[in-house]
This record gives structure tokens, sequence and C-alpha cells, in this order.
């Protein structure tokens, strides 16, 4: 059975029955994991072999584990760094930020890999105008060279571990203030306004990207539908004009900067249609069995079925990683980073 673009959630710490059902469905090529799915890393590794034991190949299993405010496992995890904080010493110190960059990736990457996590969402590379309100300190910083290069690094690390990378939000959702799960962002700028957003992308190209997931944000000055339902945005930009040739996944469709286009099917095929290889449909069960009964089949074709196979995970998965040197050092320098103090600005301050 091959993998199909459809990834979905469970509702808890281990399968139910509905849970192997959907799971089994020929449209389901991956599994989206949250906190609520999380007890400790024992029970996690559990669930996933279970997850894996259901098909031949084995499903892929995803999780947003990018630091900071966005980490689905905390306890018995190292608790990462926002990306804010390596913007900062990278500005202070520019090897160092990007060593530690590719350390933190390797980092993240490996402790998810030891209990059988096959990607995470990471690296974030939008940039920081101060506006947005789901970005914030989830972007490395302002500077799209700055972000560029961090967003490589990290990249770098998480290779390291045998783990793909996934930038986002392409081509950008930090200059428009609405969060897209709640809403539905619209930015208006012209296309040659957002040279500095899109500029990350290219350089995580040449470092072999293996996937980018599109914003649900709209751009009318270059489509009226948003970028990840977007034949313009994924297949004549991304794939066409930046030369991206791996996985592109859309935001989940069953978030509010998405619905305003259709029902669950109309949006899973205009994703598709617009070049999206994984559908992500989570927090939203009806949803997942109305796109499993109504998805048009012929629509899935051999060569997104490759982009989403090359997403596994790859190499030995790592063992006592807490006796690992690298570990040691790493969780060290971020437990620094995360202690180290923060100017505020007073009246009295210039």
């Amino acid at each position: 059975m091959s993998l199909g673009p459809l990834m979905v959630d469970i509702a808890g710490t281990e399968l139910s029955l509905q849970d192997i059902e959907v799971l089994s469905h020929p449209l389901v090529g991956s599994v989206l994991l949250f906190t609520r799915n999380y007890r400790d890393p024992e029970q996690l590794a559990t669930l996933c072999a279970a997850i894996r034991a259901l098909r031949t190949p084995s499903l892929l299993i995803a999780v947003d584990h990018e630091g900071g405010r966005v980490q689905r496992f905390r306890e018995q995890f190292t608790r990462l760094p926002a990306s804010r904080l390596l913007g900062r010493r990278y500005a202070e110190d520019r090897r160092d930020g990007l060593d530690l960059a590719r350390s933190v990736g390797w980092l993240m990457a490996s402790e998810l890999r030891a209990v059988g996590v096959d990607y995470s969402f990471a690296p974030c590379v939008d940039l920081d105008y101060g506006v947005s309100e789901i970005i914030g300190d989830r972007s490395f910083g302002r500077d799209p060279d700055t972000v560029a290069a961090l967003g490589a690094a990290y990249l770098l690390g998480m290779r390291d571990a045998g783990m793909a990378a996934i930038a986002k939000h392409f081509p950008g959702h930090g200059a428009v203030v609405a969060d897209s799960h709640i809403a539905l962002p619209v930015d208006r700028r012209e296309f040659v306004d957002m040279e500095e957003d899109i500029r990350p992308y290219p350089v995580l190209n040449d470092n072999h990207v293996a996937g980018i997931m599109a914003a649900h944000v709209v751009y009318p000055a270059i489509d009226a539908l948003p970028a990840s339902l977007s034949h313009r945005w994924i297949t004549e930009i991304l794939r066409g004009e930046l030369g991206f040739h791996g996985c592109v996944f859309a935001d989940d469709l069953s978030m509010a900067g998405a619905v305003a286009f259709g029902d669950i099917l109309e949006r899973a095929h205009l994703a598709y249609a617009a070049g999206c290889d994984v559908l992500p449909i989570c927090n939203d069960r009806a949803a997942v069995l109305t796109t499993l009964d109504g998805f048009q089949t012929g629509l899935v074709s051999a060569a997104s079925q490759a982009r989403v196979v090359r997403m596994r995970a790859r190499g030995e998965r790592p063992a006592a990683l807490h006796l690992d040197a690298r570990w040691q050092q790493t969780t060290q320098r971020i437990a620094l980073l995360s202690a180290a103090p923060t100017l505020v600005l007073t009246e009295g301050n210039s």
C-alpha cells in the first residue's frame, strides 16, 4: 500500500478502533501528533511503534516541535529555545550563533527520532515584522539574511540526526497581524515588496531542504487564493521560479485561514491541484471522514507519493542520548542561553 496525501491526527495516548480504521485507509500517509498524545517518552515510543505496525510501508509520524511556544512534548524532553534567542546569539557572535542553531536542530531531531517521530515542522523562517499575533519569537529575526543563515544551520543539524527539515510558512506569514488558526490573514503587498520574505527559501533550497509548508495567507496582488491553495504560488513560483523539487505541505486545512474557500473536500482538492503533496486535516475527525469518503483517488500521482516517502527519517535511531557528549554540551548551552538576561528599556535608556 502506498502512502496517501492526507495527514491526520489521533485523539489520545493510544490508538482507538476508529483511529486504526482511519489510519489504515490508503489515502492516509502520515500522522500529526499533539500534546494530548504524549504522557512520557516510553508511552510515546509505544504509540509510534503501534502506528508504524499498521501499514507497509509504515505511516510517517510528524509533530510541531520548534521550541519556545511551539513544542508539543515538554516533560522529559529538553525545553528548546525560541528561535528569537538563536537570532540574538547570532547578532552577538555569528559563528557561535550558527553552531548553536545547528546543535539545537540536531538535539531536537535526535530526541524526537529516539521515540520514533520522523519529522518536525521546523524551522520557521518567517521574518519578524513585530506585528504578527502568531509568529513573533518563533522567528529568528527581521533580517532575511540572518533568517536564511540560521534556518540553513538548523536544517543541517536536523539532517545530522537523520531528520528532514520543513521550512515554513511560504511565502511569509510575518507581515500580517491575524493568526491563520482563527482568521484569514491578508497581505496586500505587491510581489516585488515580498522579496525579503522569500529570500531565505533559495538559500534553504541550495541546502536541499526536504519540505516547505505553505501559508494560509492571501496575497491578493498575486492570487485571490491563499498560498496553500494557490497554483500560482506553489507550482509556478515555488516549484517553477524557485526550483524547489521537494515535498510541499499545506498548512492544516481545518484552520480558519482555509475555511472561506469551500468545504473540506473543495479545500483538499484545491490544495492538491495547487501542488501540495501533503494535506493535513487535524482536530476535526468528521472532516477527515468526509475527505476519506470523497477525495478523488485518481488525483494522487506517483511523483507526489515519492516526495512524501522521502520525508522518512534515515539511519539508526539514537540511543542513550543523555550519555552523548553533543547532547550534554548542547543542553548546557541552551540552559545558558535561556538564562541570559534580557535588556529592558525604561525612560532612562536611550
